[in-house]
């Protein structure tokens, strides 16, 4: 269960690792599969920035996580991933409903739960055990 668990974990690091590569080199492609669109060089800036860094964290705090078998690590990408879907939600409740919306939320659950079960299931590690 937890090679499995490990290996979901790392599978699902490397598809947003791959996310962050495709947003650093082709940032318009890339927005375009998320249905945005930059205004000048300022939200090219942004695009390739923000979306870089949010994938690229949770990618190396997934793999390297799922790597060492560190719970802790995990932490920060079900923070990223649970934030953007519960502002997903509230999205909808509030601007309504758009093609396609259960989608998105559907894959940050997904990273979400799969992430508490890892946190849940591998070891922490204490920071008094990593300096000694």
């Amino acid at each position: 269960m937890r090679l499995v668990l490990t290996a979901l974990i790392f599978l699902a690091g490397m598809f947003d690792l791959f996310l962050a590569i495709s947003f650093l080199t082709g940032p318009q492609q890339a927005a375009a599969g998320f249905g945005l669109s930059p205004t000048g060089t300022g939200g090219l800036s942004t695009l390739r920035a923000d979306m870089t860094a949010f994938f690229g964290v949770a990618a190396f705090c997934m793999l390297w996580g799922a790597w060492r078998r560190n719970a802790d690590l995990l932490l920060v990408p079900i923070l990223l991933f649970g934030t953007a879907m519960v502002a997903r939600l509230i999205n909808v409740v509030v601007a309504g409903p758009y093609d396609g919306w259960p989608v998105p939320v559907a894959v940050e659950a997904f990273h979400v739960v799969l992430l508490l079960i890892g946190w849940r299931t591998l070891p922490h590690h204490r920071i008094d055990e990593i300096a000694g």
